[in-house]
């Protein structure tokens, strides 16, 4: 069975900048889209970023647009999350996801509850202090 595995959290200080790894550990491994989701503390889990599989299409969240940046590597079978200008509200629990058959915007729209996503990471800490 497909596991997704997530690195790459960690402390930082505001302002710093954390890359988040999602890897499917499949020897062969297809998708349509693959994004991140994130849960503060006493918070509902919220889009952050997505991307097109075969594309590299990206749609992103508003509160992190021109601050993160997703990217794939379809031979490692990976998706990287490049967090930059990084603020104490991102602080959260990063969760990796993965579907065959939505686009990132739809991601992005329905967000987590109103869809059964195929796959999810078992999450990463990212903590940034003020």
């Amino acid at each position: 069975q497909v596991q997704l595995v997530e690195s790459g959290g960690g402390l930082v200080q505001a302002g710093g900048s954390l890359r988040l790894s999602c890897t499917a550990s499949a020897y062969t491994f297809s998708t349509s889209a693959m994004g991140w989701f994130r849960q503060a503390p006493g918070k509902e889990r919220e889009f952050v970023a997505a991307i097109d599989w075969n594309k590299g299409h990206t749609y992103y969240a508003d509160h992190v647009k021109g601050r993160f940046t997703l990217s794939l590597d379809n031979a490692k079978k990976t998706i990287y999350l490049q967090m930059n200008s990084l603020i104490p509200e991102d602080t959260a629990v990063y969760y990796c996801t993965a579907d065959h058959g939505v686009t990132p915007q739809a991601m992005g729209v329905m967000g987590y509850g109103a869809y059964e996503y195929d796959l999810w990471g078992q999450g990463t800490q990212v903590t940034v202090s003020s």
